[in-house]
């Protein structure tokens, strides 16, 4: 019978990490939306010192589900610039009637309190991106 041997993917204690965990851990590391509500729209969106863009959604939309990715692709590509939130109409319905948001998925980019652009439906992330360049400008 033949012996197997186990190489061992920590440090030679057992105990401490590899020192590759901090490299994975720091090439992993990306921006992602965060949630929003109605009771913290203010404080997530209005007073936001940057840009920010929400996803207004819901888990029955099959046009949201084809938007995310692109929305999750951009909030990398812009982090730090523009703050990326989502909010689902089905459990806020009080900010989506307060923006008259009618059809989802609609995308609103907020800019010193104030709506400065909006999308509605998928669309190409350029087209995405071309928006919130504006709102960067």
């Amino acid at each position: 019978m033949q012996a197997m041997h186990l190489i061992s993917l920590t440090a030679g204690d057992g105990l401490t990490p590899p020192p590759w965990t901090d490299l994975m851990e720091r090439t992993t590391a990306m921006a992602h939306p965060t949630d929003t509500s109605d009771s913290t729209f203010d404080a997530d969106v209005l007073k936001s010192d940057i840009p920010v863009l929400v996803d207004f959604w819901a888990p029955w939309c099959g046009p949201c589900r084809m938007v995310a990715p692109v929305v999750e692709e951009l909030s990398n590509e812009y982090d730090g610039k523009v703050k990326f939130v989502k909010l689902n109409t089905d459990d806020n319905p009080g900010i989506s009637a307060k923006f008259g948001i009618r059809s989802i998925p609609t995308l609103l980019i907020f800019k010193g309190g104030e709506a400065v652009g909006q999308v509605v439906g998928f669309r190409p992330k350029s087209d995405l991106a071309k928006h919130l360049d504006a709102a960067l400008s």
